[in-house]
């Protein structure tokens, strides 16, 4: 199974509304949201299947049992994350803990103990297709565990399928190098703008440390011409494969909109993406 992983460095190029167009262009049977903090592209692949639902837990936290606090005050002074509060008894405050456990080794009553904390869900839909996502707990540090268990449970349920796409996260953090990891290609999608290119050349440089075949396309080219010209030069300077250019097209609001996808409607835009998935598919199959 080839797995493709569409990123894009900054929010809001349209990355997801591209991933959704490619698993319609590809007819994809196994596709991923790997954007556990804020996943979305259930929004646009509607299904009627019930998801199956399976608590992730992340970091264990303390607890503190208050009949055996003696109130010493010594796990409240050595936490340095100030995750224990003395009022009006003694407490862990959740989302300060981090789980190191020295609270519960130097406690003299055997007061403190860590126990499993659910940090998230995995979320798994499947009829004729396969479609793994996730949704991480406000707060919950562990995003590129969740989201390795996201990519394995697709992995897992997959069976004879030729191209696995998967939506990434915008940014180059934990969630992004999990999403990389063991992929076939990245598909970077940019727009014409300073930050876009800026972040561009952030998540080029991610994605080159793990030795995969980087593409790019430019999202909205049109908004800002000089920009684009300056990507073009980028990616020719720096041997990148540019896909292509998707033009701003009010046509892919309404679409969106309408819980369509931009694969499926005339369009300019629908005309570009049609073009890129093409292009991404031969390189995929070869």
């Amino acid at each position: 199974m080839k797995q493709l992983v569409i990123l894009s460095g900054k929010g809001g190029t349209g990355k997801t509304t591209i991933a959704n167009a490619l698993i319609h262009l590809f007819q994809a049977k196994s596709f991923a949201d790997c954007d556990v903090d804020a996943p979305n592209l259930h929004l646009l692949n509607q299904t009627n299947t019930q998801a199956m639902l399976i608590d992730y837990y992340g970091l264990p936290k303390a607890v503190i049992n208050n009949e055996r606090c003696i109130k010493c005050d010594e796990c409240r002074q050595y936490c340095r994350f100030d995750a224990i509060k003395a009022q009006p008894e003694y407490s862990i405050d959740p989302f300060a803990c981090e789980g190191c456990g020295f609270c519960e080794r130097i406690c003299p009553t055997q007061a403190i103990e860590l126990r499993p904390e659910i940090a998230g869900e995995l979320r798994l839909y499947q009829d004729d297709t396969i479609f793994s996502t996730a949704q991480l707990k406000m707060g919950s540090g562990t995003s590129g565990l969740l989201v390795t268990e996201v990519k394995k449970q697709m992995i897992v349920s997959s069976k004879d399928t030729p191209i696995a796409i998967i939506d990434g996260s915008p940014g180059i953090g934990c969630p992004v190098i999990a999403s990389i990891s063991g992929v076939d290609m990245v598909l970077i999608v940019t727009e014409p703008s300073v930050s876009g290119m800026s972040d561009m050349k952030r998540i080029i440089r991610t994605a080159e440390a793990f030795h995969v075949d980087i593409t790019i396309c430019i999202n909205k080219y049109n908004t800002n011409l000089h920009i684009t010209n300056q990507i073009e030069d980028y990616c020719r300077e720096h041997d990148l494969l540019l896909v292509g250019k998707i033009p701003f097209d009010p046509a892919v609001v309404k679409a969106i909109n309408n819980g369509q996808s931009i694969a499926n409607i005339s369009c300019v835009a629908g005309d570009a993406i049609r073009d890129i998935g093409a292009r991404v598919k031969k390189i995929l199959e070869d």
